[in-house]
């Protein structure tokens, strides 16, 4: 593949996407990194695309911060959706923390199931979510951070969609916890390129990325990619899942866990 070729298929990839992983790149195009690495700077140079930690992301993300609100439903919607679906699944990825470890725990309304059974194991907690932060405080051994910027009100996180690495604490983790708008072939996806951008930083600070999705995600709308199926460890979920996408799952060799 020329370079005027890799040129226009990261540019088409970028803007379908709001953000694409270096990874992601490697995977699908025969060249170097090193190549792929200058035909970003290069694309970036001419404000083709915009380069952040990881890979590179639309220019139409950029406007991320000057904007009141997230597309998506809102938080206080999401939460009455599948809900005693996402309390198994919390209860079950709760069940993979280790006494005293440091994991990170993305905002959603899957994820914040997992809170009430983290009490006694002592843990340090990053989250990017208020709800998060106001389950975990009153429990005493567990220790709270959060990052920098702005508090997006719809969904009550706290996003820094710029990239800027500084308002992010120097924290890594054996585990990252997170949720999804919708599952595909083309992987994890969120509605907003602001929450795919918070995504990655959270993911390139984890060991093991742990994914907490009900069966109905599987099935949903698409979004804006925050990575690729490849890129998740494991995949909890309730016994709603189709064959299709256990067997879709499998062939990317995540390990699948049914929350009964």
């Amino acid at each position: 593949m020329h370079a005027t070729e890799r040129e226009r298929f990261i540019t088409e990839l970028v803007t379908r996407q709001g953000f694409v992983s270096f990874r992601q790149l490697e995977r699908s195009m025969d060249a170097s990194p090193a190549t792929l690495r200058r035909d970003l700077e290069r694309l970036a140079s001419q404000g083709k695309l915009v380069r952040v930690r990881g890979g590179a992301k639309s220019v139409q993300a950029e406007s991320g911060p000057a904007r009141h609100g997230l597309q998506g439903v809102p938080f206080h919607e999401n939460v009455q959706r599948h809900r005693e679906e996402k309390a198994r699944i919390g209860r079950a990825a709760a069940a993979l923390c280790q006494p005293r470890e440091a994991i990170m725990i993305d905002g959603g309304s899957t994820t914040l199931q997992m809170c009430r059974h983290l009490d006694g194991l002592n843990l340090q907690v990053l989250t990017n979510s208020l709800h998060i932060v106001s389950a975990l405080l009153p429990q005493q051994g567990t220790r709270v951070l959060v990052p920098g910027g702005a508090v997006f009100r719809e969904q009550n996180i706290i996003l820094s969609a710029s990239g800027d690495d500084d308002c992010m604490p120097q924290f890594h983790a054996p585990r990252l916890f997170m949720g999804a708008a919708a599952v595909g072939k083309r992987g994890v996806m969120q509605p907003d390129v602001v929450l795919v951008s918070a995504e990655r930083r959270l993911i390139e600070r984890a060991e093991e990325v742990i994914l907490l999705v009900d069966s109905s995600k599987f099935s949903g709308p698409s979004g804006s990619v925050v990575c690729s199926l490849e890129e998740i460890d494991v995949v909890v979920t309730d016994a709603g899942v189709s064959d299709d996408a256990l067997a879709m799952m499998k062939s990317a060799g995540i390990e699948v866990i049914i929350a009964n």
